[in-house]
């Protein structure tokens, strides 16, 4: 049959379809809440016990159909049935990051306070937009910006923002970067350079090992496809900071104004921290603004026995964090710190019907006066509840746990003559390749590739792969107190295995 003005037909369920409103969290629903949100908790929980590997390598090709075949105009009708339905299109092929041979990407194991905030501010749905939609949320996400400006090391002018990662925090670092040298350039006085001619004239430094999202920060800033300049890494891939005075020498010489240094505290590749107190005194000298990108190293801010790695963050003009890599905290949970709030005002946008000015001048707390987004979730609340129920220590010991993993790793692939190991991380990558006896370059990239998808096809492990000085190499990225030394020697394995059948394959071919 058919919904009435409608031709969509409605579901043959054998009994009268469910009014629309009967779908609406509300007060006269609760108990329906409770039922279908149980329901969905106990699927997921099953799955998550009976996972037996991290995926099942299932292919875009194989499981396209499956999501396309769904006629999203004929609902079922049925939380059961919904939740039968996405066993088949999602959990049953999902990879699972709490698995300890899931070994790849800068995904971590979540901790239960943090999911327990996630179904709090789901159902409470605020926004962090404005106070007069938010309230407590607005004051809870400010105290934990300004724990996170306590554990770096700055002062009581600093403020920040939460934002959805670490490429949107890079992006507005650049962003109020790009403004006060703007601003510095053109000056007060009456003979202004256009905009245009500014912009052309701006640069950004950072090291080859950086992160990608400087470029396309710098892209999406209308600056010039040169202007960001990378600058090499010494033998232990940290930034090279004779190279760096170099740079911005020439810069000046050259009449370019290097709007910002973006140092890394946590490569995404080898994990290293560039040396971020000698950096520190060149952009002071220079007068320079200098950014860190801490979003993966930001879990040594609550290590109880490396904090002292990220000596000189206390020195920086603003600092990404993402809890939702080194805090063990669900996608999204990232933060923008800045050492002067002054500079979030380049956020700034009053608009009448949600943040007029007036709002500003009777101290309303509304958080979109220095963020990028608008409507906003309450992302800050998982923290909250996991710095309340487990303590920062706690956090720190899970970090420091899977740092340990790490150096264990290198030793045992450095002993391993079957492979060829990089840098060693100050924390949880190991970056290396296999190294078919007797063979050329091109077999030893080809080998590592096929190896990796070969793994990832099997479904028992996932590694990642990256470039080093254009060779191909895998990667293990360790986020999971879980995994132990003997999984990371399984998975070892099983790349050997691979790799050695395909070596052997070309040779005889």
């Amino acid at each position: 049959m058919s919904l009435p003005g409608s031709t969509i037909e409605a579901p043959v369920t054998g009994t009268r379809p469910t009014p629309p409103r009967a779908h609406l969290f509300t007060a006269g629903t609760v108990e329906d809440y409770r039922r279908a949100v149980t329901e969905g908790i106990d699927r997921v929980a099953s799955r998550v016990a009976g996972v037996d590997r991290p995926g099942t390598g299932i292919t875009p090709d194989e499981l396209a159909p499956r999501v396309a075949g769904i006629d999203l105009d004929r609902p079922l009708g049925d939380t059961t049935a919904a939740l039968d339905e996405l066993h088949d299109v999602y959990l049953r092929d999902a990879v699972y990051f709490h698995h300890p041979r899931y070994l790849a990407h800068l995904n971590c194991p979540v901790v239960i306070p943090a999911l327990l905030g996630e179904a709090v501010l789901s159902a409470v749905n605020s926004s962090l937009d404005t106070w007069d939609q938010s309230a407590g949320g607005t004051l809870i996400e400010r105290r934990l910006v300004d724990w996170t400006a306590g554990r770096i090391g700055f002062g009581p002018a600093a403020d920040g923002v939460f934002t959805s990662g670490g490429t949107q925090s890079n992006l507005q670092a650049l962003l109020l970067a790009r403004e006060e040298a703007y601003a510095r350039i053109v000056g007060g006085g009456t003979d202004r350079p256009s905009r245009p001619e500014v912009l052309s004239r701006l640069r950004i430094i950072t090291s080859t090992a950086g992160h990608f999202s400087v470029q396309k920060a710098a892209k999406l800033l209308g600056l010039g496809a040169d202007a960001v300049l990378t600058i090499a890494t010494d033998a232990g891939r940290r930034m090279r900071t004779d190279e760096l005075a170099e740079t911005l020498d020439r810069c000046r010489r050259d009449g370019q104004t290097v709007l910002a240094v973006v140092a890394t505290a946590g490569t995404t590749d080898f994990g290293t921290i560039d040396p971020l107190d000698r950096i520190a005194e060149i952009c002071t000298a220079a007068g320079v603004w200098l950014h860190v990108d801490a979003a993966y190293g930001c879990g040594l801010l609550v290590s109880p026995t490396r904090r002292h790695l990220l000596a000189g963050i206390e020195r920086a003009d603003s600092v990404t964090v993402d809890y939702h890599k080194s805090f063990f905290q669900p996608v999204s949970s990232s933060a923008l710190v800045v050492r002067d709030r002054r500079v979030l005002r380049h956020a700034t946008w009053h608009a009448d019907y949600l943040n007029p000015a007036r709002m500003a001048e009777r101290r309303i707390p509304n958080q979109v006066d220095k963020s990028l987004q608008t409507t906003r979730r309450f992302d800050a609340l998982k923290l909250w509840l996991t710095l309340r129920i487990m303590g920062p220590e706690a956090i720190g010991s899970l970090f420091d746990e899977v740092v340990d993993l790490a150096a264990a790793a290198f030793r045992l692939l450095a002993d391993d003559p079957r492979f060829e190991v990089v840098t060693r991380s100050q924390l949880s990558t190991v970056v290396f390749r296999y190294l078919p006896p007797g063979a050329g370059r091109d077999v030893v990239d080809d080998a590592n590739l096929y190896a990796r998808e070969a793994l990832a096809a099997s479904g028992a492990a996932l590694v990642a792969g990256t470039k080093v000085d254009g060779a191909h190499h895998l990667k293990l990225t360790l986020l999971n107190p879980e995994t132990t030394l003997d999984d990371i020697a399984h998975v070892l394995d099983l790349i050997a295995e691979h790799a050695g059948w395909y070596a052997r394959t070309r040779a005889t071919a």
